[in-house]
């Protein structure tokens, strides 16, 4: 797997236990956990550099979660953040913290990577959900 991948999934994974916490963990605690809970990775994948990445996607959704949660609802049809399961509004969140935020990566692989995203994560309907969604988002972010 990719030291990007893999910097997202960590950061999904922290996303989603900050979300379930109403109040407690910091992000940086956060994203420690689920570095722990990856046990499968081999030691290589978490460099100085991925670390980082990790972090930004965590500390960028933390810090944008209000603005992202409105360009995600303006772009659904009939659902509301608050509706979509927890995986999925947080592959969402990541995405479109992406797609609004690091226009140097580009559209295609921020929108694949949130499908395998959801496709490892999610429900059996993440995947479609968060592709079809990502790409309204993505119409209406200028890169």
């Amino acid at each position: 797997m990719g030291a990007r991948r893999t910097a997202r999934e960590r950061a999904l994974q922290a996303l989603y236990q900050l979300d379930v916490q109403a109040t407690g963990s910091s992000a940086a605690e956060a994203l420690e956990a689920a570095w722990g809970a990856g046990g499968d990775d081999p030691p290589a994948s978490r460099d100085d550099q991925t670390s980082a990445f990790a972090m930004e996607l965590v500390e960028g959704v933390r810090a944008r979660q209000a603005e992202l949660d409105v360009l995600i609802e303006g772009h659904s049809h009939h659902w509301r953040i608050d509706r979509m399961s927890r995986i999925d509004r947080n592959v969402l969140r990541l995405g479109a913290y992406e797609l609004a935020h690091r226009p140097e990566i580009p559209r295609k692989v921020t929108i694949n990577e949130a499908i395998e995203l959801g496709r490892k994560f999610g429900s059996e309907d993440s995947s479609s959900f968060i592709n079809g969604l990502l790409d309204r988002i993505a119409d209406g972010v200028s890169k």
